[in-house]
């Protein structure tokens, strides 16, 4: 059963990851089923599911406040709706406590993609798809979860 979560898991980050380089867009059809998913595979898998559901809360309330904050101090968008759902999602899969390790990954990541030369230069015009690289920090939490 993990390996059929892990596969919908791996499936649905791809395809954000990919939506979200093209066109800065995540999905709710994609976030959204994903985040239920999340919290049911970690009542299935006797994971706590109570913990999946305060993970998938405060993921999203998170990057929320982030994103308002940075909208009244800078008066422009620094992270976007989408991006808050994509962690609640994180959180759903990985719990509250996986939450710091996902932002840390992906933003990481971020910082180190940004010393490449071709998307410094796209980056330049003020966006950088950050989905990309939250997907790919749950993806390292959750695969370290499930080895630990």
């Amino acid at each position: 059963m993990v390996i059929l979560f892990t596969l919908l898991l791996i499936a649905a980050l791809t395809a954000l990851a990919i939506i979200d380089a093209r066109t800065y867009r995540l999905p709710d059809i994609i976030t959204l089923p994903l985040i239920g998913l999340g919290v049911l595979q970690a009542y299935v898998l006797k994971l706590g599911w109570a913990e999946s559901l305060i993970g998938a809360a405060m993921g999203y309330a998170i990057f929320v406040a982030i994103e308002t904050g940075f909208r009244k101090l800078r008066g422009k968008d620094g992270l976007g709706r989408g991006d808050a759902k994509l962690l609640a999602a994180g959180g759903a899969w990985c719990g509250w406590s996986g939450l710091p390790q996902i932002v840390l990954i992906a933003s990481l990541m971020a910082l180190i993609a940004l010393l490449f030369p071709s998307i410094r230069k796209r980056a330049e015009g003020g966006k950088i798809a950050f989905g990309p690289f939250l997907a790919l920090g749950i993806v390292c939490v959750w695969g370290a979860m499930r080895l630990a």
